[in-house]
């Protein structure tokens, strides 16, 4: 595997996004494109990390790093670094989330396992549905009973409730 697509790729993919070829739909358009280009270059993460989803959860940082790369673009004085920066984080990011739901199923564990496992990458507070991002192979009843057991140890404190519940860790 090559890695000079590596950064072909996000300088294309600016490109793109200066050209702004679309009234509505560059970005979405862009970051389909990412994953295309990414698939044919033999980086398969997309397939089970949404890069998309990824940067939706960091838009502000997006932006900024578009931002700082397009200016200039139509005069040729652009510097496309920070979007390459920036994309080729999202992309390790992606990566290191993948091999983290690989080392909770590699080994068969107990859902409680797994989910105290997934609990342990997290810094300040997660909701459940970090949790089922990190274990899709666990069913919500297994993710929130293990969360209650984790709570009922003192693990866990839990916050709030409904959809606004949250966790953090206490040891």
């Amino acid at each position: 595997m090559e890695l000079e697509p590596l950064i072909a790729i996000p300088i294309f993919i600016h490109d793109f996004l200066c050209i702004h070829p679309f009234n509505d739909g560059n970005g979405r358009m862009s970051r389909l494109l990412t994953t295309l280009l990414l698939y044919r270059s033999g980086f398969y993460v997309g397939k089970y990390i949404s890069l998309e989803a990824k940067i939706a959860k960091n838009k502000d940082l997006y932006y900024d790093a578009l931002a700082a790369s397009q200016d200039g673009w139509h005069e040729g004085q652009d510097d496309p670094i920070p979007f390459v920066k920036y994309l080729l984080g999202t992309i390790l990011s992606a990566y290191r989330d993948f091999a983290d739901r690989f080392a909770i199923v590699e080994n068969r564990r107990s859902a409680l396992d797994m989910v105290r496992m997934a609990t342990q990458n997290k810094i300040g507070r997660f909701k459940k549905q970090d949790i089922r991002e990190q274990c899709p192979s666990l069913s919500i009843s297994s993710i929130e009973g293990a969360l209650r057991n984790m709570v009922a140890s003192g693990e866990l404190k839990r916050e709030g409730a409904g959809k606004n519940t949250c966790y953090f860790r206490l040891k």
